[in-house]
């Protein structure tokens, strides 16, 4: 993901193969640098997108969901109609922590999806609630140890 103006891209979106379109979304809250995430999606219908990446400051939208956009024309994600159940998780890793490639391929090693943010920001997707509790209690352990700071994406 890159930061270009008021907007969050997403530069390598995990479903790149799938997405036909790109939507924005409004970031809200006071320390977020920037106003909008750009998300990668697939139009499924004339209002109706499947996200196709993995949200890196949104709450409560995962990959796999599907929103509805504004219908002005503006281009932007109005809500969530449905869930594809999935889970996201963002952390953010430090230099003198785990190495990036351990935590990153024992995530994967568990079927976990990652998308870089930047050098030391990760999101990560998990396909159910199994899998995110694997994930979750891997990620405690770690911010336990002072390695990571991570949190969910519920709000």
């Amino acid at each position: 993901m890159a930061v270009q103006n008021d907007y969050a891209l997403h530069l390598d979106p995990i479903w790149r193969d799938r997405a036909n379109y790109i939507l924005n979304a409004e970031l809200v809250g006071d320390d977020l640098p920037k106003h909008f995430e750009q998300l990668w999606t697939r139009q499924v219908d004339d209002n109706e997108f499947e996200i196709c990446c993995i949200p890196f400051f949104l709450y409560d939208m995962a990959l796999g969901d599907i929103v509805r956009s504004r219908s002005d024309g503006s281009g932007l994600v109005e809500r969530v109609v449905q869930s594809s159940g999935r889970y996201v998780f963002r952390a953010i890793l430090n230099d003198s922590g785990a190495p990036f490639v351990d935590v990153t391929a024992w995530i994967e090693q568990r079927g976990g999806l990652l998308e870089w943010s930047s050098r030391h920001m990760i999101a990560i997707d998990a396909v159910n609630e199994v899998e995110a509790q694997q994930i979750a209690d891997y990620l405690a352990d770690l911010e336990a140890q002072g390695r990571l700071v991570y949190e969910t994406g519920r709000s």
